[in-house]
């Protein structure tokens, strides 16, 4: 499945939303579904388009029938000389804008409500899968709700709470590890910079700006995780192994203001199509401007 949006400032924006709806079965024929049509909130005469594609291939022969191929996110424009063995810093704002296009409403999927939830959560999540997290959380933040919870209460009774995570003897050290010092430093509060986080048992710069830019709306770097490491070896942004290396690499060809989102974009796409095993390449919307591709 590819999605593809465009953007569009018009004029009239019922009149093109009539037009879309009349290309939208000729498209149709060549493999779209589910195209969606709405208007900006911010400006009234910008349009967003998303159209589903079976498949890369169909999207491209469609579009090269019926539309410029530059109006499609994930094909390159007409007499572009970008390809995959071009300079990083060439390709890199392609394929940030493709794949920022792709998944607009990528965003962290740990449940939380509080920074505390968020620092717990994220802690669990090392090794075990968001959903399982979720899991667990949902039960487990009904019972320890501040630091002194996690403190009180035996090692035993929470490394069995949070058991079903996996890893659950270390990562209940770190938990109760990071609420002591909270509480004998930081008056049982999660602390809000990247100096202080660091210094909590259990939390590397990966959980610190996940806490720091979820809870506190604060970005100072790019969070590395297994999904995010493996992208920026394939995409060549980065030939680091080591995550701190590997965010200097992303910091310095991402622009600061996409930090944030671009995380979690390319967490999307990670679980979604480049996964691990079995990428699948023949549907990815920057395969032309990935190193790694098999197509």
């Amino acid at each position: 499945m590819v999605l593809v949006q465009f953007r569009v400032t018009v004029p009239d924006v019922e009149r093109f939303r009539v037009a879309c709806e009349k290309w939208y079965p000729t498209f149709e024929q060549d493999g779209a579904r589910n195209q969606q049509v709405w208007n900006s909130e911010s400006n009234p005469n910008e349009v967003t388009t998303l159209t589903e594609w079976e498949s890369h291939d169909q999207m491209m022969e469609s579009s090269e029938k019926w539309g410029d191929p530059s109006a499609v996110s994930g094909t390159a424009p007409k007499g572009s000389k970008l390809t995959r063995d071009s300079p990083i810093e060439k390709r890199a704002p392609e394929i940030i804008r493709i794949l920022s296009a792709t998944y607009p409403q990528a965003k962290v999927a740990l449940n939380f409500s509080t920074p505390l939830e968020m620092l717990v959560a994220t802690i669990l999540s090392a090794q075990c899968t968001d959903e399982r997290v979720n899991q667990v959380t949902a039960s487990l933040f009904q019972k320890y709700r501040t630091c002194e919870d996690y403190v009180k209460v035996p090692e035993a009774e929470l490394a069995a709470d949070i058991k079903p995570t996996g890893f659950f003897n270390q990562k209940t050290r770190a938990i109760r590890g990071a609420c002591q010092r909270m509480i004998d430093v930081y008056g049982g509060q999660v602390p809000d910079t990247m100096e202080d986080l660091l210094t909590l048992p259990g939390v590397a710069r990966k959980t610190a700006n996940i806490v720091l830019g979820n809870a506190f709306g604060k970005v100072e770097g790019i969070a590395v995780d297994t999904h995010v490491r493996r992208l920026a070896e394939r995409l060549g942004f980065s030939t680091e192994k080591d995550p701190d290396k590997v965010e200097r690499d992303l910091m310095r060809l991402v622009p600061r203001e996409k930090w944030f989102p671009f995380t979690y974009v390319l967490i999307d796409h990670g679980r979604r199509i480049c996964t691990a095993r079995n990428p699948k390449c023949e549907i990815c919307p920057v395969n032309h401007l990935c190193p790694s591709s098999r197509v």
